[in-house]
């Protein structure tokens, strides 16, 4: 490996527009914690960009994703039903209610909870008690909501989730952190049901550093986030609280970045599809490679390029020795040591499959054409040298 050779790195933010001066500016005025415009100004640019009435701004994903659960009405002792193929942030936010996750295998091809299961399990797994909540037959546990997952940026057939949550009469909860500027028929991930919530930690395709944001049509729904998230505080001179809150609200000088960021995302978006449309065109037919599945209905964001093959190991060593950053998916949630006993429904273990021979390579908007030629020669090389193809 040459040391001098530059590293084309995985996902990195893109930090070209006025995020300095607007930084500036906070700190120039002092107006640094969870008070200031900035704040209300990046709620807003999110829920319009969205096509939203409300957005809610938290610290991360993670504490939207708690958030909107308690907003869902999840207790302790309930279930969540949640994609099994998904960042551990998903899962740990149903644990912080105290409810218990239960896992859904993937789709196979777009790597997307497995619908065919999803309304198999509800089905033949749940009926409704004397109260008229959905429950696991087994013990009597009230299933209280789902949490899809748009794993990459992509998104699932959404009108057949619809019919099967109409179907038993379940509510869902979006965790879109991944599908900013993804559409599904046209309409924005995190706005088919009342709650969604997207994340702009430092690899997503907008970053505040870390950040979340909730959005919602329903003006209670948003008033009853943003107060919860406040820890509850019901005068902004006394300090009263009325109930159990957090202090989840995203700071000002955060969301200064992160309105530098917006003002940039209709270009960001046209960078990630650019980006992927490349990698699909000249890594067609590469060795074995094969690509995430995305529907014809689907405008897919492109988030975080991920390809398919079953030299994922020896290939991810091949391309982080030759300066080229490359990571493996996220581990299963029902092969973490705290997950490894919830109830996962599933025929033939799809996710380990696609977490054994996926890996994401580097698609960071400000990539240049130069890098992009980079990766793209450096994975022929890897088929063509260490394998013969």
């Amino acid at each position: 490996m040459n040391e001098k050779e530059k590293t084309v790195l995985l996902s990195v933010p893109n930090i070209s527009g006025n995020e300095l001066k607007y930084v500036k500016e906070c700190l120039d005025t002092g107006w640094i914690s969870s008070a200031g415009s900035y704040v209300d100004k990046f709620e807003q640019m999110v829920a319009d960009y969205a096509g939203a009435r409300y957005g809610i701004a938290t610290m991360n994903g993670t504490s939207a994703l708690h958030t909107a659960l308690i907003l869902a009405g999840v207790k302790p002792k309930d279930y969540v039903i949640v994609s099994n193929m998904t960042f551990v942030a998903s899962a740990n936010s149903i644990k912080y209610t105290g409810a218990d996750p239960i896992l859904i295998d993937a789709d196979p091809k777009t790597w997307q909870m497995d619908l065919g299961l999803l309304d198999e399990f509800l089905d033949n797994k749940t009926s409704i008690n004397l109260e008229g909540e959905r429950v696991l037959i087994t013990d009597g546990r009230c299933v209280r909501t789902i949490m899809p997952v748009h794993i990459q940026g992509n998104i699932f057939d959404v009108d057949r989730f619809k019919v099967i949550c109409k179907k038993y009469n379940m509510s869902f909860v979006e965790d879109a952190a991944e599908a900013l500027g993804s559409k599904f028929k046209g309409q924005s991930a995190g706005t088919f049901d009342k709650l969604g919530i997207f994340s702009f930690n430092g690899n997503k395709i907008v970053s505040t550093g870390g950040g979340g944001v909730i959005v919602t049509n329903d003006k209670l729904l948003a008033i009853k986030a943003k107060h919860i998230t406040t820890t509850a505080k019901v005068d902004p001179m006394l300090y009263y609280h009325d109930e159990v809150g957090y202090n989840y609200r995203l700071v000002n000088v955060l969301a200064a970045i992160g309105v530098a960021q917006m003002e940039q995302l209709p270009s960001f978006v046209n960078k990630k599809q650019f980006i992927g449309n490349y990698y699909r065109e000249h890594l067609r037919g590469v060795g074995d490679i094969e690509f995430q599945h995305v529907n014809d209905e689907v405008e897919h964001n492109d988030w975080l390029f991920t390809i398919k093959t079953k030299y994922q190991e020896e290939l991810l060593k091949y391309l982080n020795a030759n300066n080229v950053m490359s990571r493996p998916f996220w581990m299963p949630m029902n092969q973490l040591p705290m997950y490894k006993n919830c109830l996962y429904i599933t025929r033939i273990d799809n996710c380990k499959k696609i977490h054994d021979s996926c890996l994401s390579i580097p698609c960071s908007t400000g990539i240049t054409l130069d890098d992009l030629k980079k990766v793209v020669e450096t994975i022929k090389k890897f088929y063509k040298n260490a394998l013969n193809f």
